[in-house]
């Protein structure tokens, strides 16, 4: 199981222009829901998990445009097998792309919880931010996209 979840992780951030485009506008139209969202109701779940997964997002299109990122944290033997396969710019097939970013979005919720403490620091009216409701949001929604993800997966 453990090197089926380093697998997940690490096999997708070899270099892709494309990918990287659709994940950045994604983490702009998320951040957007949040920003835009009404002032007393930026501290409840749903404006919180978007804000949060855009987070993800932004960071996992940084990683897909650096070159530098392909094969992070993968043994010379994977590197050597993902260079020879390698087909860079080449998109997954959809129900994979779309599984993996709503994967990647609920990654956000689920690790970036602790923010909230921070939140709460800089903004008074943020007194006790929706934790349990975040977090089991953005567990379900990774678990969905890790189910759905290995249901479509299409190679070995």
């Amino acid at each position: 199981m453990r090197g089926s979840i380093l697998e997940n992780f690490a096999g997708d951030l070899e270099y892709n222009p494309r990918r990287a485009a659709i994940y950045f506008a994604l983490a702009i139209a998320s951040f957007s829901f949040w920003f835009f969202a009404a002032p007393k109701s930026k501290p409840t779940t749903t404006p919180i998990v978007f804000g949060l997964g855009s987070l993800t997002l932004l960071l996992k299109g940084i990683f897909l445009v650096r070159k530098s990122s392909e094969g992070l944290a993968l043994t010379q033997y994977e590197m050597d097998k993902l260079s020879s396969t390698s087909q860079h710019g080449k998109l997954q097939q959809l129900p994979e792309l779309a599984a993996q970013i709503v994967q990647d979005f609920g990654a956000g919720p689920l690790l970036l919880w602790p923010v909230l403490n921070m939140a709460k620091d800089v903004d008074a009216s943020w007194t006790d931010p929706p934790r349990w409701p975040i977090i089991l949001s953005g567990g379900v929604l990774f678990g969905l996209g890790w189910l759905i993800r290995s249901l479509t997966r299409t190679g070995p």
